[in-house]
Order: structure tokens, then sequence, then C-alpha cells
């Protein structure tokens, strides 16, 4: 059953194709017209509208469809969730196809077969409701709070991303893991004159070696046995926003060269494909590992670190923030307090010197999953060290040399000693697919 609430505009220069349209539309939608395309814009301003039923021509001697392919950009400008749908002769399809490149929703042939031309809209009004959502859920991302802290170095960080948001230059950001790379990458989109465009994270260490193309930049339909349609890939997806490539230190290097390929050309061809397709995407890349020292071993190309680092953001760890540990422990509380609809929680008073003491060897991340599992166990609104399971650890022995590489290769000693060298438990430990595990024992020459 379709819903009268939504809002059609059809615009044409004939007073017969407004007429028979409206007859049509006006069963099951508000429905507006008009004959001069110079009134959309009052019309889009004054109303919530949908759909719009936009012609191609509408002066005599013009049939080449330039006039609708300048008010489609018009509209798109003005009311980006407004949905533009072509009407053209069946002469003139080429170039309603060049306006659905453009951001056209698809376009109906003049005359139209009634139930056809409802059925087309049908999927308009809905991928218009999307559109509406999601803008909607952007403005809420982009109240988000972050918490910044005192520390010289966290300040440090946010002032360059500030400044960085600001650029289309693309950003590596560095740091170990838990330290916040994910939402520092969001931080920085957010802030971004691609803030209501898409977000697109992609967790290179857990695609395996055989699916990161087609994850990545898509395939056509038949190019290989599952491929059932032609697929968009993540680099698509993020289409007028931006990427978010983590973990991109875990890159073998046959594959790191596809990716350089995409970066310098700035296009994607779909697996199955020989046409390349240009992309407008903002790249944001990170990981925990010792890059440079990586480039030196010749393990990570010395171009693709080039490529992505055109700015470079270190986050410390919490280990080096120490005034930051006690305040962001309580932002933590606050906001998982609000998660679970709760309020008045807090840490009991001799907590602080716990949580200052406590090495967050999985920096904030650690912290969060501590303090939610504390709050659903304890009672009272307290949270007691008890809770927080934070008097029994191991003080951390830093390396002034390479300490996260260093860091790192020491964990993955311990687990696989752990479990007698099963990849599958050690990896499911250490919170790493077994193909990314597999590449660190390799880089770290870990091979019995």
């Amino acid at each position: 059953m379709r819903k009268k609430l939504a809002q059609i505009l059809v615009v044409d220069d004939q007073e017969e194709i407004l007429f028979s349209a409206k007859m049509i539309l006006k069963k099951h939608f508000e429905t507006f017209t008009t004959n001069s395309p110079k009134k959309i814009i009052s019309i889009l301003s004054e109303n919530d509208i949908n759909v719009v039923l936009l012609d191609m021509n509408y002066r005599i001697g013009f049939e080449d469809g330039r006039e609708g392919i300048h008010w489609l950009k018009e509209i798109k400008e003005l009311s980006p969730q407004t949905i533009v749908i072509l009407m053209t002769a069946f002469g003139k399809i080429e170039t309603a196809v060049e306006g659905i490149k453009i951001g056209a929703f698809d376009y109906v042939l003049k005359p139209w077969n009634n139930e056809k031309l409802l059925e087309v809209i049908d999927k308009a009004v809905t991928e218009s409701r999307k559109n509406s959502k999601k803008t909607a859920e952007k403005v809420e991302k982009t109240e988000k709070k972050y918490f910044v802290g005192t520390s010289v170095k966290i300040k440090q960080a946010y002032s360059i991303a500030e400044k960085v948001a600001r650029t289309d230059a693309n950003v590596l950001i560095l740091g170990e893991n838990g330290t916040g790379k994910y939402v520092f990458a969001e931080y920085i989109h957010q802030h971004s004159e691609r803030r209501n465009q898409p977000f697109v994270h992609v967790d290179l260490g857990s695609l395996s070696d055989n699916l990161f193309e087609s994850e990545l930049f898509g395939y056509a339909k038949g190019a290989f046995t599952d491929a059932k349609i032609d697929t968009p890939g993540r680099f698509e997806n993020a289409s007028n926003g931006t990427i978010f490539l983590d973990e991109i230190g875990n890159i073998p290097l046959h594959l790191q060269a596809k990716l350089l390929h995409v970066l310098q050309t700035k296009t994607v061809t779909r697996l199955g494909e020989s046409k390349p397709r240009p992309l407008n995407v903002r790249v944001i890349a990170a990981t925990n590992s010792d890059i440079k020292t990586e480039v030196k071993n010749k393990t990570f190309r010395e171009d693709l670190l080039y490529r992505i680092n055109t700015m470079e953001i270190n986050l410390p760890s919490l280990r080096e923030r120490k005034d930051d540990i006690v305040p962001m422990a309580n932002f933590i509380l606050e906001q998982i307090a609000e998660k679970y609809n709760q309020e008045n929680w807090h840490f009991e008073e001799n907590a602080a010197p716990y949580l200052e003491k406590y090495p967050w060897k999985g920096n904030v991340r650690e912290m969060e999953n501590k303090i939610e599992r504390a709050l659903i166990l304890a009672e009272n609104n307290t949270i007691s060290v008890m809770d927080l399971d934070i008097l029994d650890f191991e003080e951390i022995q830093e390396n002034d040399e390479n300490p996260l590489s260093e860091m790192e290769k020491g964990a993955i000693e311990k687990a696989l000693f752990k479990h007698n060298g099963n990849i599958s438990k050690t990896a499911e430990e250490l919170g790493l697919s077994r193909a990314a595990l597999y590449r660190r024992i390799e880089k770290y020459d870990l091979k019995n």
C-alpha cells in the first residue's frame, strides 16, 4: 500500500503531461506540478519534496537534454535527499543515462505505462526516506562527544587533526592497539567538508588475501563462481566521503601494489571488468606497526607509505598520558551508562590511584571493556576496584628501540607458547584473523 505522505513534484512544459501525471499520482501522493523549471527552487524550499519527476527539454529547438541536466544538478545541490526521475522520449535515452551517472535515480519514457511509472516512483520514495534517515543519523554522529584530555601529546594530535580535516590530504594514524585510531579517523571525517557523506571502515587485518580485491574494489556479475550480481567495493561505497583503511601495515606486498595503483590513479576497476571507474574518496589509514621499519625491511612499499601519509598523526598510549586516565575513565563511564539508559554511576573514592597505576596494555579499548563489564556486575551505582579487575597485573617493560613492534612480538610469542603453537587458538586470544597472525609470524620471524 502506497503512503500518501510522500510529496511528488512534476516539472514539464506541456500542460497535458502535467494534467495526466497529476491524475495518476494524486490518488497515492501529494502532487505538485509546474511548467517552468525556474520555479523548482522555490517549490523545494517551501515543501518537503521526496521525488521530482523532471522533463529534460523545455524550449522548442533545444532537444539535447542539457536543460534537464542543468536542473538535475541544481536539485541535487539544493536538496541532496530529494530523488530525481528524468522523463525523456525514446530517442533521447543516452542523455538520460548521463543524468543517472551524475545523480538521477532512474528515467521513464514518454508516453509512459501508468503502472510502471507508479512502480518507479514507489522505489524512489523508499530511497528518499532512506536518504532522510541517513541524513538524520549523520547529524547525530556529528554531535558525538570526543574526550580530548590535557596531555601535551594528545592535544597536539587533535590540533593536527582539526587542521588536516579542513583539507583532502591523506592521513596516516600511528599508535598502539586500542589508542583510538578509529575514533580519531571518525573525528577527522566529522570535522571535514565530507561529514555528510559515507565513512567506510575497512579492517584490512581481517581480510584474507583472496577477498582483498573483491571487498575493496568490487566485482562484476560472473567474475567468479558466487558473483551473482554487479557489486561495488568499499572504495565505491565511500564515494565522496572517507575510507578508513585500518591495519594497513598487514597488507602483503603483492596486494600493496594494487592498492597503490588505486590511490595513484584515483580510479578503481571491479574484478571482471576492464574499464576503470573514477573515485572521489578521502583516505585515512592506520597501523599499530612500526611502518618505517617495515619500509626499511622491504615488507612495506616506500611509495605506498608516501602516498598514504601526507599527514602523519601519532596517538600516545595511556601510559604516556597518565593525567588523562581518571578523567577518561569518568568520561567512558558516563558514555556507557548512557548506552544502558542508566544514571548517577561513579567510581568508589579510592579507585583513582589504582586506575593510574594499572598499565592499560590495551589502552582505551581495554579501559572501555573493563568499565562496561564492571557496570554490568556492580551494585548501588558504584564501581569498585574489584569490579574493574585491575589489581593483578604485570608492569610493562618499555623498550626505547621500537617499543610497538617489540611488545607485539612478545605478545605473539607468549600466546603461541601458551597454546603450543596452535594458530587458531593463538589468533582468537590476540583478536586477530588467522591470515593476520600468519603475516605477523612471518614479519617477526617466529617460524619454528
